[in-house]
């Protein structure tokens, strides 16, 4: 069926095909979950262009916006954690537990708190103070974990991040109790990680960010193959390291902030997405990365819809059902390095 490749490419595309069948299925079954529902046949004779006006704003105004910013936070944030475990070739790294996604997250609420009203001009600025807070968060963990001639140390790295991310959380908590009453719980929902911007005005914020940033970070696949052979490796065979590790850094920061100033804190996806992608195509980049954001839209896409599912009418936020996940994964994974 695949003549030009070899076993473990034919294995890897066969991977990534049921990875994307299944956010298929994963799709199809998130248009008909919710409070109101659609039936499969209500759901296809809408989407060509039939059903009644109220199934029309169900789909096209609440659930469709939701499932596409789903599908790509998670392939952002996944490929985010994916290019942080390259560079500092720490299996534990991740936008979330380094407290990239905290940076991010502290500028953007600050800016949804007290600014009066968060019209069209306003939004388009959600993502570039989410990267200003991720990006200044990255160069004081990243710099203060990185030592001459023996380059990012994996342990300094995640212990930093750790630090910093709980001096952010206590800077958030402070400015959290001084707001007002009536954005105390938009902030504390959107701090949880909840999919609080399901229109199509913040799907257009966030979809340039990702259709430039995955295809440019996929084409540097080969420099992360190389770096993740050590620093002293990858200078003998001619890669400019440092220049390098900044550049995917500054991707990986671009990534994250862009999905947070959306999603709000969502954490474990960075981590999660990774490690189940190598487990099942192994630790060449150019399966990797592909495999990293198909893993992690469809763990989006699954928690929004089981949030949405749960607790009808009410809601439970994404990012609360990655954590319950995740967080069992992250000790195990801890109990399990080295």
């Amino acid at each position: 069926m695949f003549p030009k490749y070899g076993h473990k490419q034919r294995r890897n595309i066969k991977v990534l095909i049921t990875l994307g069948l299944l956010i298929v299925i994963a799709f199809v079954l998130s248009m008909n979950t919710g409070f109101i529902r659609l039936s499969p046949l209500d759901t296809i004779r809408t989407l060509f262009g039939g059903g009644s006006e109220k199934e029309q704003l169900i789909l096209f105004d609440f659930r469709l916006p939701r499932i596409v910013i789903s599908l790509l936070i998670g392939s952002g944030l996944a490929v985010s954690g994916c290019i942080m475990q390259s560079i500092s070739r720490n299996a534990l790294a991740d936008p979330g537990i380094l407290g990239i996604n905290a940076g991010a997250g502290l500028v953007v609420l600050v800016f949804v708190a007290y600014y009066p009203n968060l019209g069209t001009a306003s939004i388009f600025l959600l993502p570039v103070l989410a990267w200003i807070g991720a990006g200044l968060t990255a160069v004081i963990i990243f710099s203060l974990s990185y030592k001459r001639h023996k380059g990012l140390l994996p342990t300094r790295l995640l212990l930093t991040g750790v630090a910093v991310a709980a001096g952010i959380s206590a800077a958030t908590i402070v400015i959290t109790l001084r707001i007002n009453p009536e954005k105390y719980q938009f902030v504390a929902t959107w701090m949880a990680g909840s999919i609080w911007g399901a229109n199509w005005k913040f799907v257009l914020v966030l979809l340039p960010f990702i259709v430039i940033l995955l295809p440019f970070v996929f084409s540097k696949a080969g420099t992360m193959n190389v770096l993740n052979l050590g620093e002293m490796t990858a200078i003998g065979l001619g890669t400019k390291v440092y220049r390098e590790q900044i550049i995917l850094l500054g991707a990986a920061v671009g990534l994250a902030g862009s999905c947070v100033a959306v999603s709000g804190s969502i954490g474990f996806v960075g981590l999660i997405g990774p490690h189940l992608a190598r487990r099942l195509v192994g630790q060449m980049h150019q399966a990797l990365l592909p495999a990293s954001a198909l893993i992690g839209s469809l763990m989006v896409i699954v928690a929004d819809m089981l949030g949405r599912l749960i607790l009808q009418p009410s809601e439970i936020p994404a990012g609360i059902i990655v954590t319950i996940v995740g967080a069992p994964y992250f000790l195990y994974l801890l109990a399990h390095s080295r």
